[in-house]
């Protein structure tokens, strides 16, 4: 039988199956104590006063673009600077905004975005960088933001792959204006589905939950916010719980989400302490080989929460015969983020993806693996066993 060395892993404890069934009990599925905790536990841990629990991390990313729209008055065709290598959602949540992603080669050693070639993609329209926390590792955020403060710039951190860590001792999620997580299935915080907005701003975060709520009147963006004896409110409430101030999304996210992934944050140190160690085991393993790889990468004073394990084949090797050798012997693999060869990118921007040398060599010999709590000692033994193997 095949070992089977997943991307992710999902164990709901005894503990997430009694806050699920203590809200299946309330009868409440719509936003309830479930939500406000996580909400308010999530971003104390990552430096905000204000958290906003959705259906995704794409979601998030959508309506905090779409915010920072309306408050800052950007206008159709603003540019907004992204990473040549990130998962697709966040140059797509820029289209769909209607702006223009532009893009940054990022990093050879971390993989994140280039901070030295920032400043030359530029432009007088350029009005926010999306910096991308990629696998767990931060970006290298503060020259990131001296940029953005010099250039008037806002910034959304993408740390979809990347909580409770930090650089220099401030954690990932409290540098931009706003921050945008997932709690999507093999990510650090399981709720099955789910995303959050965090951020220092109210006004970002009502604007916010407005907008995962169709635009609905920020009066009334919880069915609790009517319970009051108040007549005055009350009556305010019957004359705007049913108007919708801007064009928004359905967004939302359910009780039963929210109680899964509070009680996956009771145990995050020990996840984390657990992919960090199963990290450091397997980069000792592979170092000891000396094997054509190139190995994740921390820089001093930065955290690391590896969500995943990404690796580089540096010799020139066929990088999708190693691959198959891995799946063949169980071991889940995915290519290192190619975005502009995407083929809808490849079509929407033809030609550019030569442009940044960095992400194409990434796009075309790097790939990631999973390296989470439900790994062993013995998994790790294995994935070692059968890199070498194979070299």
């Amino acid at each position: 039988m095949v070992r089977k060395i997943t991307l992710g892993h999902l164990d709901i404890s005894a503990r997430g199956k009694e806050l699920v069934n203590e809200a299946l009990n309330a009868n409440r599925l719509s936003r309830g104590k479930f939500t406000e905790k996580f909400e308010q536990d999530f971003a104390k841990l990552h430096g905000c006063t204000e958290g906003i629990f959705c259906n995704s991390g794409t979601s998030a990313l959508q309506i905090s673009l779409a915010a920072l729209k309306e408050v800052y008055g950007y206008q159709d065709g603003d540019e907004v600077i992204v990473p040549a290598t990130t998962f697709i959602a966040t140059s797509n949540v820029v289209i769909q905004n209607n702006l223009k992603p532009v893009f940054v080669d990022v990093d050879p050693d971390t993989f994140n975005i280039d901070p030295r070639k920032i400043e030359s993609a530029i432009t007088p329209r350029t009005r926010c960088i999306i910096p991308v926390h990629l696998f767990g590792l931060p970006a290298e955020m503060p020259p990131i933001v001296q940029i953005a403060l010099k250039n008037n710039l806002q910034i959304i951190e993408d740390s979809c792959e990347t909580m409770f860590v930090g650089t220099r001792y401030q954690p990932v999620g409290s540098f931009g204006n706003l921050a945008c997580f997932s709690t999507y299935v093999a990510h650090l915080i399981v709720g099955g589905v789910g995303g959050l907005v965090t951020t220092r701003d109210p006004k970002l975060a009502e604007i916010c939950r407005s907008l995962m709520a169709h635009g609905r009147d920020s009066i009334y963006t919880n069915i609790d916010q009517d319970d009051t004896d108040d007549a005055k409110l009350r009556r305010q409430m019957i004359e705007r719980r049913y108007s919708f101030e801007r064009v928004g999304y359905s967004y939302r996210c359910t009780e039963l989400e929210a109680a899964i992934a509070l009680s996956e944050m009771e145990r995050w140190k020990e996840n984390l302490i657990t992919r960090q160690s199963n990290a450091r085991y397997l980069t000792d393993l592979l170092e000891e080989l000396d094997l054509p790889l190139q190995l994740p990468y921390t820089p001093d004073g930065y955290g690391h929460a590896f969500m995943m394990y990404p690796m580089v084949l540096v010799d020139g090797r066929d990088r999708d015969e190693l691959l198959m050798y891995l799946e063949e012997r169980g071991i889940e693999t995915r290519y290192l983020f190619p975005l502009l060869t995407q083929p809808v990118y490849k079509k929407m921007f033809p030609g550019l993806a030569e442009e940044f040398p960095v992400a194409q060599w990434l796009s075309e010999q790097g790939f990631f693996i999973g390296m989470h709590q439900g790994l062993t000692a013995d998994d790790i033994r294995y994935i070692s066993e059968v890199l070498h193997n194979y070299f």
